[in-house]
């Protein structure tokens, strides 16, 4: 049985949040606060993810990383967040006609798996704060291999694409992550060197 939960800190805080954040730059905030108070929790790694209305900025779902926790490699905040997502607006597509266009924000350029899943979820719009590489370089995680035109291959989709936002903000919480001796793990049960 999959059984992907959210860490109880997250219902409690989301419920002293807004419902709707009307710029981008304060969807990437929440999340970048997310990722932080997720590793620092230890209830998971430091990425967090959120799907919004992109007009309304209405907040659908919010996801963190719980692959650890949860022993389960896709539970990556992004897939986290565009299930939840989903099973909230009971549909399998975030881009269905009925449905108004949807974002997701993520404090990281997601990786080779979360990257798969983005066209199959129905948003509209892919908001990164940290590159990958930015992501590699400080934290020692192994993203995995990356269509080299990424970029143009979601746009070809209908998918906007929108890179550093607030990228120094979400490389300090990798910064913060990587000084604290966070676990950085990889596929194939490879720790990441010390």
């Amino acid at each position: 049985m999959l059984n992907i939960s959210l860490p109880s800190w997250v219902s409690r805080q989301i419920a002293e949040e807004p419902t709707h954040f009307e710029t981008l730059e304060a969807r990437m905030a929440l999340v970048i606060r997310y990722s932080q108070t997720n590793f620092r929790n230890e209830t998971g790694g430091p990425f967090a993810a959120g799907v919004f209305e992109k007009s309304s900025g209405r907040l659908v779902a919010l996801g963190v990383n719980r692959v650890v926790p949860c022993n389960a490699s896709i539970a990556h905040a992004e897939m986290v967040a565009l299930t939840l997502a989903q099973q909230t607006l009971q549909t399998y597509d975030l881009g269905a006609s009925d449905q108004p266009e949807h974002q997701l924000v993520v404090n990281g350029r997601p990786c080779a798996m979360c990257f798969g899943a983005i066209p199959w979820s129905g948003i509209r719009s892919l908001a990164i704060g940290a590159s990958g590489l930015k992501i590699e370089a400080i934290t020692g995680f192994d993203e995995g291999p990356i269509h080299p035109n990424w970029q143009h291959e979601l746009q070809r989709r209908g998918i906007e694409v929108i890179e550093e936002v607030l990228a120094d903000r979400a490389c300090e919480v990798f910064e913060e992550f990587a000084a604290s001796g966070g676990r950085t793990y990889n596929g194939r049960g490879n720790e990441a060197a010390d």
